[in-house]
């Protein structure tokens, strides 16, 4: 046997005899939901919905959303309590998805560690208007490498700063 043929076959049977390694594919799509007219309480109005797999394997299927902890006048006033919210599927499913980035286990676990860093703010950590739902998820889309910031303006329409941070990373497509 010639020795290029005996190379290319060596070559083979390794290929064969060694798995590849698993195509991890995480995608976080990012969701709003409209204020409803009145005071309703199905908060959040703007969080992320995470699913896919790993590259150790591990599936991947939750989703994540800052809130206040419970809805009441006192949320026109001020500070008060917030939490982090994993959300019902019949919830996400009745909002409307902006887009969706493909990210790297890296990227994953980055995003655990801004999800816990928001589950463990003390005291009053949901404001209205200084670190509501939107401030999370501007918050998650820069830890992705998304630019993302939040103007006065739509600091209360979770529809139009997803649309906002979508024109500020054109390559996301309509």
């Amino acid at each position: 046997m010639q020795k290029g043929k005996l190379w290319f076959l060596i070559g083979a049977l390794f290929a064969v005899l060694c798995p590849a390694p698993v195509q991890a594919e995480v995608v976080v799509a990012f969701y709003s939901r409209e204020l409803d007219v009145g005071f309703r309480t199905d908060f959040p109005h703007a969080f992320v919905v995470v699913r896919g797999k790993l590259a150790d394997g591990r599936s991947i299927d939750t989703n994540y959303g800052f809130t206040a902890k419970s809805v009441s006048p006192a949320l026109l006033l001020g500070s008060v309590k917030g939490e982090m919210e994993t959300l019902k599927p019949s919830y996400y499913l009745q909002s409307e998805k902006q887009f969706e980035v493909k990210i790297s286990d890296t990227q994953y676990a980055g995003l655990l560690a801004l999800v816990e860093k928001w589950r463990v703010m003390p005291g009053k950590s949901y404001n209205l208007d200084k670190r509501n739902c939107i401030h999370f998820v501007s918050d998650v889309a820069q830890t992705l490498g998304l630019k993302s910031d939040v103007p006065k303006k739509l600091v209360r329409r979770p529809r139009s700063f997803l649309q906002y941070v979508k024109s500020l990373n054109p390559w996301l497509g309509k």
